[in-house]
């Protein structure tokens, strides 16, 4: 236990950040079993990218405090989570393409 802190903060953000993360790689597993096109496929990875900055930005901006923090943490880590899937989508895509 980290003395003095209140680090359940951090992971009840991650926590929560992970319920869109895992709809987004669902989502984007199924449109790739479609066969649709290499935008269709990072739509969902950008909308959530685009998504995660607006919450910090309204985090920021207009919430502020430690309320305003809690939503700051928890559009980190869904950046994150978006930021890593859409960077494994891209090696998949890449390496699809030197195979073949």
């Amino acid at each position: 236990m980290i003395a003095g802190g209140n680090y359940h903060v951090f992971w009840n953000a991650f926590l929560i950040s992970l319920v869109p993360g895992v709809i987004v790689l669902f989502l984007t597993w199924w449109l790739r079993k479609k066969n649709v096109s290499l935008f269709i496929k990072l739509l969902p990875c950008l909308l959530t990218v685009i998504s995660s900055l607006v919450i910090f930005y309204v985090s920021i901006e207009f919430i502020r405090g430690f309320e305003g923090a809690a939503y700051g943490i928890l559009a980190f880590f869904l950046l994150g989570a978006a930021a890593y899937f859409l960077a494994t989508k891209r090696i998949t895509v890449i390496s699809n393409t030197k195979k073949g």
